[in-house]
């Protein structure tokens, strides 16, 4: 039959229509405040007296008392004051994610196979010649005892390293990752804010993670005078300091993060600005913000190269454009062997998911 359906009309509820819009810019907010729902609440009330973004039907009382009643945030202390909840925080995750990445479905597995064989858990029917450093369960009894046959006979059998045959491994790329993120100074310096697309960047990508690559772990650390390791909970509280550039500091500790993960893939993906400037020495601390200091720059590639050695790729990430420093940088990826992107804030997260995704797919070495 053509023609039209007729239903009743439905209006929408104005009121979680409003509370939906200043929800988003209330999240947005947070970010910018590192966090603090008072100066959120500030900003929103400012814009409130400016621009009007309330009604009279829906204004700034209701939308509190909605962040209350939906468990936005709650007064943990007691004393009046509101902080946001683990609710609120995962929401902001899940918001960067979608904004960068795109909305992606949780996978159970986790495994990210791939057509190679390598290190990994599942023993598959093909087998190789024994090759020093095999695990020795990996070894093919039967295959091994039919070679040693072959060669020396049955009465009187030698079984030698040449006998010696393992079976593959399917290749997984299950990868360890440390996030490093520049805190120094130059983070806010010249009236553009680094630090808040570098936690939005952050937020994502544990997001992605957690949903899409569960087996995968990423730990979060930060480096200014000192590095130190940071939980996911803390990236929206996440502020620059008056420090330096450690990034001695930070490598190290990434480093020492990586040894005890199990993964075979290992990777650093450091988000920084600025040159080195700052070392820490028994007798305190040596800085040079004036110029690249070749004793600190001489202390980064080494670490670099340390990190080559046991396997550990850095991606840096610089979000300045400085000549001098994209020559440093330069200097530090060929000592890595590792990558570098000249990027801007705006293309930050959109290479770090390109790079991440593609690592996914690569062959161990």
């Amino acid at each position: 039959m053509i023609g039209y359906n007729f239903s009743k009309f439905i209006p929408q509820n104005n009121e979680n229509r409003n509370f939906e819009q200043l929800f988003e810019l209330f999240k947005e907010l947070l970010l910018y405040t590192a966090g603090d729902y008072a100066e959120a609440l500030d900003w929103m009330n400012e814009l409130d007296r400016k621009h009007k973004i309330t009604d009279n039907s829906y204004g700034m009382g209701n939308f509190v008392e909605d962040l209350k009643s939906q468990g936005y945030i709650d007064d943990n202390k007691g004393d009046g004051n509101f902080e946001i909840t683990p609710k609120t925080e995962q929401t902001i995750r899940k918001d960067s994610l979608d904004q960068i990445f795109g909305k992606l479905k949780k996978s159970q597995l986790g495994n990210h196979k791939t057509r190679f064989s390598g290190n990994g858990d599942e023993v598959q029917p093909e087998t190789r010649a024994f090759e020093f450093g095999d695990s020795i369960d990996l070894i093919s009894a039967t295959e091994s005892i039919k070679n040693a046959q072959i060669s020396s006979g049955i009465h009187q059998l030698q079984l030698s390293e040449k006998d010696l045959v393992v079976h593959e491994r399917e290749y997984k790329s299950q990868t360890s990752t440390v996030l490093l993120i520049d805190i120094s100074h130059s983070m806010i310096l010249y009236g553009e804010d680094r630090i808040t697309p570098a936690k939005r960047v952050a937020m994502a990508l544990a997001e992605l993670i957690k949903t899409k690559y569960p087996k995968d772990t990423l730990d979060i650390v930060t480096f200014g005078d000192d590095a130190q390791q940071i939980s996911i909970k803390d990236l929206p509280y996440l502020k620059v300091g008056p420090f330096h550039t450690n990034t001695v500091a930070g490598l190290e500790l990434a480093m020492e993060l990586l040894r005890k993960r199990k993964n075979a893939n290992k990777q650093i993906f450091m988000i920084t600005d600025g040159k080195p400037s700052c070392l820490k020495q028994p007798g305190g601390y040596y800085k040079n913000s004036f110029g690249l200091d070749r004793y600190i720059v001489n202390k980064t590639l080494n670490v670099a190269a340390a990190c080559r050695r046991v396997g550990i790729g850095i991606t840096t990430f610089m979000i300045a454009k400085d000549p001098f420093l994209q020559q440093f940088v330069e200097e530090f990826t060929e000592t890595n062997q590792g990558k570098a992107f000249y990027t801007s804030l705006q293309g930050l997260g959109e290479y770090i998911f390109h790079d991440f995704e593609m690592n996914k797919r690569r062959k161990s070495k």
